[in-house]
């Protein structure tokens, strides 16, 4: 019995590594494209769009499988004559306002852009109390 649960419970250890993608990268992933200004405009939306996995680097950057297949579609869209911007919101619409490094003020992001000036507002008010007071 002690044996079974011990192989299962390798088992379960077990299955991230076999997890792992073993589908070949993506067209793009790795390979630049042959006009040189498609390549700089597909290289600077990169540069702003955020890895999903890696979360701390650009998928310009990034290593990981799911930045390859971004990259990929970045220049694939590109190469079509696709706007950077149009790029950039179908993938905001596709995975979400975190992938973008550079939100946009709507709704629901409005309190990110509004609490720096709050904290700093506050921060104002109890300065000139604590050492705005009387005479000198």
């Amino acid at each position: 019995m002690i044996r079974a649960l011990c192989l299962l419970l390798a088992a379960a250890l077990a299955m991230p590594a076999l997890a792992q993608d073993k589908l070949p990268p993506a067209p793009y992933a790795y390979t630049q494209l042959a006009d040189p200004a498609q390549e700089a405009k597909a290289h600077a939306l990169m540069q702003t769009l955020r890895c999903l996995q890696c979360q701390g680097q650009s998928i310009a950057d990034s290593d990981a499988p799911i930045a390859g297949d971004m990259r990929s579609q970045v220049r694939l869209r590109i190469q079509a004559g696709e706007d950077p911007e149009a790029i950039r919101a179908w993938l905001i619409e596709r995975y979400g306002d975190y992938v973008s490094y550079k939100p946009e003020l709507t709704g629901a992001t409005w309190p990110l852009f509004a609490a720096p000036l709050v904290l700093v507002a506050l921060a104002f008010a109890l300065l000139r109390r604590r050492f705005g007071g009387k005479g000198a």
